[in-house]
């Protein structure tokens, strides 16, 4: 999926929040059929993944990046 996904590196919009701390946005897009497959298409009359799991390395490499 992620050779699918489209991200523009450039911020959108960026400046000094309320908080004082900068912010900034970016524009990510992802194809439909990629939605679809994660059973998250608005389309689709239910959640329902419909593609492989990915791989477990995946997981374990996104619980140290929470800690």
């Amino acid at each position: 999926m992620l050779a699918h996904v489209l991200f523009s590196g450039k911020p959108l919009a960026c400046g000094i929040g309320p908080d004082g701390h900068w912010h900034g946005w970016f524009d990510i897009r992802v194809y439909a059929d990629e939605l679809r497959r994660l059973g998250l298409h608005p389309d689709q009359p239910t959640s329902r993944v419909t593609g492989p799991s990915p791989p477990g390395w995946w997981h374990a490499a996104a619980e140290r990046g929470a800690r």
